[in-house]
């Protein structure tokens, strides 16, 4: 039996060409997408209010263009959610995170009440579709609930605290101008309001530090 007089070489002494498995890199704005997509579908449903009105009726073209613009918009409030879910947006409690998947339920029905319109195949007599209808002034509903909680959780620092509050209060300024002053007043109220609420809400979204 010999011994060797060499010491067995420790993990520091691997050869060159092996490397070790570099640290994940975290990106420093990891929400650029769901912010832009949040904007661009502000801009768009908003464009398509100013061309068309709050609610065109009638002609299958208008629908389409004005289902599929609300509809991304739509689709960017589910990019919103799903930035709140990951920062804990509305705390950390099991009612908050339940609160997200309500709302989040909410708006994809929404959606689906959107595309049934904007295709002209809903018929608002029958229950089913009058149902599905109802989806939508429910989720603008949860998301102005929604909007209160950012505030008072206080998770969201600066003016992504309050500006979510700003925008999700489309709902509860639109519609009583609508009642009061009209369509032609409130088409115009509805499509400034999205572009100082959600659109802006978006690129401070998008800004948002990992």
């Amino acid at each position: 039996m010999t011994m060797s007089g060499h010491p067995a070489p420790a993990r520091s002494d691997r050869p060159a060409d092996v490397v070790a498995d570099p640290a994940p890199v975290r990106r420093r704005h990891p929400f650029v997408a769901h912010g832009a997509l949040l904007s661009t579908g502000a801009l768009a449903w908003s464009a398509s209010i100013v061309a068309l009105g709050v609610d065109p009726v009638g002609n299958p073209n208008e629908l389409l263009i004005f289902g599929l613009a609300s509809g991304l918009f739509q689709v960017g409030l589910l990019g919103l959610l799903r930035v709140l879910w990951r920062t804990r947006g509305l705390g950390d409690g099991r009612i908050a995170r339940a609160a997200l998947i309500v709302e989040s339920v909410l708006v994809t029905f929404a959606i689906g009440s959107t595309l049934a319109d904007a295709f002209a195949v809903s018929d608002l007599n029958q229950p089913v579709w009058a149902a599905l209808d109802a989806f939508w002034p429910l989720s603008m509903l949860g998301m102005f609930l929604i909007g209160i909680r950012i505030a008072i959780a206080g998770r969201w620092t600066g003016l992504t605290r309050f500006w979510p509050l700003v925008a999700e209060s489309w709902a509860a300024v639109v519609l009583p101008i609508n009642g009061i002053l009209g369509g032609e007043v409130a088409q115009y109220v509805a499509a400034a309001h999205l572009i100082v609420g959600y659109a802006v809400l978006g690129v401070l979204v998008a800004r948002k530090t990992g």
